[in-house]
């Protein structure tokens, strides 16, 4: 495994990331397996884990935190807040109440002592992002968290957090954590350029575009219409233009696989390492043998030709659906704001 340099903090993280979003009753609900993965993970040499407090309320980190007893040194371990944990309007978002609140309890879940990265889950256009980067600030002056990171942030809120953090010294951004796969590329616009400006690192999540290029999703594949279509109709009723054009994308990067000889999601996943914007991607098994599919990747080095045949397929910077951007501006999402 050869690692990577989390922007310039000279942090060395293994190219692969552990995603733990699928450790707990969001899909493994069996906590020995789990944890199994987790350290055959760790066994093969990534030593990054990414996990938030949301994902199964909880249980994730809960998760985590047993499969690195005895071995935290190991890793550099990573966690997330600003999404809901219960009801009550002080129980999400980038408040310093509810920073100082849940990064408490992230620690208690996780059996440590602290946080290597804390990351904010969402952009909060609630409030003044001094807020945020002033509570997490102060976590890293009381030692319960090392770097701070985003995720899912636009470039221009990316630009805002890096100008604030300067002008009030404040503790700044390291990485973002963005979607980024052959059919999600609209962070190459924009949010690529700016981390590489700032000296960010870059995690991307969902490499594998939420399941699109698993290899299942084919022209002509039965049972297309899952429960995934059902929960999130946005990104993959195929009712919709959008996700019938990514249908006809995924097929003919299959094909394109296929001819190479290499199985889709090992290609997927080494595209998405071939940028040099990226450090990292996070992969998110949810079994053994996902975990075991996907680690190959990181020693898979692509050719020109096959690069080439991937941009005719899938155009830089293009996302099919507005949905794979993984936010949604609040201009956008309420029509009071754009409206007199």
């Amino acid at each position: 495994m050869r690692y990577r340099s989390l922007g310039t903090t000279g942090l060395q993280v293994s190219p692969l990331c552990l995603g733990a979003m699928m450790f707990g009753q969001w899909g493994n609900a069996d906590h020995k397996d789990s944890i199994s993965i987790i350290h055959a993970g760790m066994d093969a040499g990534i030593n990054f884990i990414d996990t938030a407090d949301v994902y199964s309320a909880g249980e994730s980190e809960e998760i985590v935190g047993k499969a690195i007893a005895g071995r935290r040194d190991e890793v550099v371990l990573a966690t997330k807040f600003y999404a809901p944990m219960g009801t009550g309007p002080n129980r999400s978002g980038g408040s310093r109440y509810w920073i100082m609140k849940e990064c408490e309890a992230s620690l208690r879940r996780l059996g440590t002592d602290h946080i290597d990265l804390y990351q904010v889950h969402r952009p909060d256009s609630r409030m003044d992002v001094d807020e945020t980067l002033g509570a997490m600030t102060d976590l890293v002056r009381q030692g319960k968290v090392r770097y701070l990171g985003s995720s899912t942030y636009p470039a221009s809120a990316i630009v805002e957090a890096q100008w604030t953090a300067e002008r009030r010294q404040r503790e700044r951004f390291v990485c973002e954590q963005p979607p980024y796969s052959i059919l999600v590329r609209g962070i190459e616009n924009d949010v690529l350029p700016t981390c590489q400006k700032y000296g960010m690192g870059v995690i991307p999540w969902s490499p594998l575009a939420g399941g699109w290029l698993s290899g299942a999703w084919r022209l002509g594949a039965p049972d297309l219409t899952s429960r995934r279509a059902k929960r999130v109709p946005e990104r993959y009723d195929l009712t919709k233009p959008g996700n019938q054009a990514k249908l006809v994308a995924a097929d003919a990067l299959g094909t394109l696989a296929d001819e190479a000889g290499l199985p889709l999601v090992d290609l997927a996943i080494a595209w998405v390492l071939n940028n040099p914007a990226v450090t990292s991607a996070i992969i998110g098994p949810r079994t053994m043998d996902q975990l075991t599919s996907q680690l190959p990747a990181v020693d898979l080095r692509l050719t020109a030709d096959v690069l080439d045949r991937i941009d005719e397929i899938v155009p830089p910077g293009t996302n099919f659906s507005y949905a794979d951007a993984g936010y949604t501006p609040p201009t956008i999402a309420d029509a009071r704001l754009r409206r007199r």
